[in-house]
């Protein structure tokens, strides 16, 4: 029997690495708060309420090593760090901000369909 639906293993290896480094919800709000201009770290931080000092750095690493963000060293006494996102970048922030567009605009179809769902007596 042949598959109905042709999947190359790279492929599905190819989106699987990219979805698990955009679709954590830290990447999802950096790359949104970068979307509008270079921001220093201290600046990301507190426009992200919640994120702690280490993860904002792991998540920032993670970015400028896939290409969606670059981190530029102004000399100056004490140096002065900006992250803004790449070409790369801001293509990533097209679908992400669909989707954070597409979230808020259903969130309360998607509650009330758990809700019925939490609610209907299992077999």
């Amino acid at each position: 029997m042949k598959p109905r639906h042709h999947h190359r293993s790279e492929d599905c290896r190819a989106v699987s690495a990219v979805l698990q480094r955009v679709g954590d919800k830290w990447t999802v709000l950096v790359v949104s708060m970068l979307g509008s201009g270079p921001m220093r770290f201290n600046e990301l931080r507190h426009a992200i309420g919640g994120i702690s000092q280490k993860m904002l750095t792991t998540t920032l690493r993670s970015l400028e090593r896939d290409g969606f963000a670059t981190r530029t060293v102004f000399p100056t006494i004490p140096p002065r760090v900006d992250y803004e996102l790449t070409d790369l970048g801001r293509e990533l922030l097209v679908p992400v901000t669909a989707l954070a567009d597409w979230a808020r605009a259903n969130t309360g179809r998607i509650n009330a369909a758990r809700e019925q769902f939490d609610s209907t007596p299992k077999q």
